[in-house]
């Protein structure tokens, strides 16, 4: 695919045909940015009623990879090498999760960015991820 910055239809797309087990809907994308939900459902749960950790990662880790595609185009080989997550409070077990992710440094060949995850309809978040990808040099 080109380099072109996709619209947010291109990169709903691009996830459907190419990433088919990624739970995540795209709600916003573009300003060094995206806005990802995931619908929570048992399977997201833990003992004690709250939101898994894996998943709240892999929601931050999707939001990145959006916000990513988003700025560079569709470059599927993009990879995550790193993804620090912090657990601030108890996530709502019947709210969906949204990860608002900004970019801070996209370079040649390595990109940064933070997520902040909350539960839906709250407006303090419930988890902060620092994550960075590796863009392959031929794209």
């Amino acid at each position: 695919m080109s380099a072109a910055r996709p619209s947010l239809p291109q990169l709903a797309d691009f996830l459907r045909t190419e990433f088919p087990q990624n739970p995540c809907v795209i709600e916003a994308v573009g300003e060094r940015g995206a806005t990802i939900r995931k619908a929570v459902d048992e399977a997201d749960l833990r003992p004690g009623g709250t939101v898994s950790g894996p998943t709240l990662m892999m929601v931050a880790d999707v939001a990145l990879y959006v916000a990513l595609l988003g700025e560079i185009g569709i470059v599927p080989l993009a990879v995550t090498t790193n993804l620090n997550t912090t657990f601030l409070r108890k996530p709502a077990a019947g709210r969906d999760v949204i990860g608002v992710c900004r970019l801070l440094k996209v370079g040649r060949t390595l990109a940064t960015g933070d997520v902040l995850l909350y539960s839906d309809g709250h407006p303090e978040p419930v988890a902060h991820a620092v994550g960075s990808y590796a863009i392959p040099a031929a794209r």
